[in-house]
C-alpha cells in the first residue's frame, strides 16, 4: 500500500512540475524584449521582418506611404536609413528614414522594432555646379575626385539620399569598374531600368567636369575604386549645387 501511495506522490509531483515549467516556457514565449533604439544618426541598417509599412507620421493611425520589402524587386536586400528617432503618443520608439524613390526627398516613419541599425560611417558630398565629389569615411576627408552630372533638362537632382545598393557592372563597361545605386531618382538616367540615380565609373574619362548625363552622376575609375573600398550600403549622400 505504501508503495502504491509512493508511486502516486511520484507521479504527482512530475506533474506539477511539468505544469510549472509548461507555463513558464508560455511566460517566456509571450515575453517582449525591450527595444533597442539607436541613438546615433545617421544610421542604417536592414528590416527586421518580411515588409514593413512607411506612414506620414509615427504612429499605426498614419497614413501609408509606402511599403518596403526586407527584398526589393532585384532581390537585394532594402537598405533603410534613419536620421532620428522619436516618440509616438503611445511612448513607443519609431524612427524618421528617408524614403528611396519619387518624389524625391520624400521623409517617412517606421516603428523601432522593424528594423535594426547602426550608425554611418561615411558620407559622400557632390558639389552638382563644381562638379566634384568628396568622400569622408569616420570624419576624415579621404577623397575628392571629378564628377560629370545631368545635362540641362536632366539635371542630377539635389538633396539628401543615401546608397541603396552596389554592384560591379561586369559587361557594361559604360559603367566603369563599380556603381552606386542611390534613393534619388531622375527624369532620366542610363541605370537599368531608368530613372535611378547612379554613382559610377565611366569608360568616358574625358566627359568628367561636364553636364553631360541624363542624371546619374560619372566619377573617373580610380574614383569609383575609391567609393568601393569607403562607402558601404547605407553611406548617406548630400548633392548640392
Amino acid at each position: 500500500m505504501k508503495r502504491v501511495a509512493t508511486i502516486v506522490f511520484i507521479a504527482a509531483a512530475i506533474t506539477a512540475i511539468a505544469a510549472a515549467t509548461s507555463a513558464h516556457a508560455g511566460s517566456a514565449a509571450t515575453k517582449t524584449d525591450p527595444v533597442v533604439v539607436e541613438t546615433k544618426f545617421p544610421a542604417a541598417g536592414e528590416l527586421t521582418g518580411k515588409r514593413v509599412s512607411v506612414r506620414n507620421k509615427p504612429s499605426m493611425s498614419g497614413k501609408v506611404i509606402k511599403v518596403m520589402k526586407y527584398f526589393r524587386p532585384d532581390f537585394r536586400v532594402q537598405e533603410i536609413l534613419a536620421t532620428k528617432s522619436v516618440k509616438a503618443a503611445d511612448n513607443t520608439p519609431w524612427y524618421k528614414i528617408s524614403v528611396p524613390g519619387r518624389p524625391n526627398g520624400r521623409m517617412g516613419y517606421i516603428p523601432a522594432d522593424s528594423v535594426d541599425l547602426s550608425p554611418t560611417i561615411a558620407k559622400i558630398i557632390v558639389h552638382r555646379t563644381k562638379r566634384t565629389i568628396d568622400v569622408y569615411r569616420k570624419n576624415k576627408h579621404v577623397w575628392h575626385g571629378k564628377v560629370a552630372v545631368g545635362a540641362p533638362g536632366m539635371e542630377t537632382p539635389l538633396g539628401h539620399y543615401y546608397v541603396a545598393a552596389t554592384f560591379v557592372p561586369y559587361k557594361d563597361p559604360f559603367l566603369g569598374v563599380y556603381a552606386l545605386e542611390t534613393s534619388a531618382y531622375s527624369k532620366l538616367s542610363d541605370w537599368p531600368g531608368g530613372g535611378v540615380v547612379g554613382i559610377h565609373g565611366t569608360n568616358q574619362p574625358q566627359l568628367l567636369g561636364q553636364a553631360v548625363s541624363h542624371g546619374c552622376v560619372r566619377v573617373s575609375n580610380t574614383t569609383a575604386s575609391k567609393l568601393k573600398r569607403y562607402t558601404p550600403v547605407g553611406t548617406p549622400i548630400l548633392i548640392k549645387n
